[in-house]
């Protein structure tokens, strides 16, 4: 549910829950996802074939995975979520953006989280944390978290106002808000890392692009953490001072 700050490009008041128009593109993804569903459930091999499988992927050679597992899904829950999150914040992120450069970033968000997926398991390997490599992972959440990114990125300030819980926000927070969530609710069987990959794409392609508005980058973090550093010098050399003058103030017994 979008609250004050409005929906449409002009602001407003009031409160509304879902997108007024839905963009051609944004049904077409729909659609396309939920065809993908149908035949994935009458014809399993899809899933298995179309799944990112880190081991197949990197040793076996199975480079469309990271593409292919992003129009599957696992339940009917499983799908029903992501498409319900694209259509919410999908469908206002394709109305600014227009069709072509929508789907770009919707796809390189969905296939760069599927290259996080298969490359993840590696690197613990790599730093000695034992993991598996034949896991199978589905789903659009990738590219969805991407352009929940993108549309808290590009209008921050608007306030959203959850059903359950009941609880409202600045829309900046909502990345935040979902990996609580899904960290609380989603269970072992949540890729986080897909998620997280999705995030990294989008932050980049947006960085890229020059929108990512008033988003600390990382030349901001660290300038702030030299002006925190010298204030905690400049307020210690200050309660010397002070404690020196103090001392200087206090009469002399012999």
């Amino acid at each position: 549910m979008y609250g004050r700050g409005g929906y449409g490009g002009g602001g407003g008041s009031g409160m509304g829950f879902g997108p007024p128009v839905t963009p051609k593109v944004v049904k077409q993804l729909l659609i396309a996802n939920a065809v993908v569903f149908v035949a994935a459930a009458m014809m399993p091999a899809i899933q298995v074939l179309g799944s990112v499988r880190p081991y197949l992927v990197w040793q076996q050679g199975y480079l469309w995975q990271p593409f292919t597992y992003m129009w599957l899904h696992g339940s009917l829950g499983h799908i029903v979520m992501n498409m319900f999150v694209l259509w919410m914040f999908g469908s206002q992120v394709a109305l600014a953006w227009g069709p072509k450069r929508f789907l770009r970033f919707y796809l390189l968000c969905g296939v760069g989280a599927g290259v996080f997926i298969a490359t993840w398991p590696y690197i613990l390997l790599g730093l000695g944390i034992p993991t598996y490599l034949d896991i199978p992972t589905v789903g659009a959440s990738g590219a969805v978290y991407g352009l929940v990114l993108a549309y808290s990125l590009t209008w921050p300030d608007r306030t959203i106002m959850l059903i359950f819980p009941p609880v409202a926000f600045k829309a900046i927070w909502i990345i935040p808000v979902m990996f609580f969530m899904t960290m609380m609710m989603g269970g072992g069987n949540v890729s986080h890392i897909g998620h997280l990959g999705g995030v990294a794409v989008g932050y980049f392609l947006m960085r890229r692009d020059g929108r990512t508005g008033n988003v600390l980058t990382t030349e901001q973090l660290r300038n702030r953490w030299h002006r925190y550093k010298m204030k905690k010098r400049l307020r210690a050399v200050r309660s010397d001072d002070q404690r020196q003058r103090r001392d200087d103030d206090r009469p002399t017994f012999h």
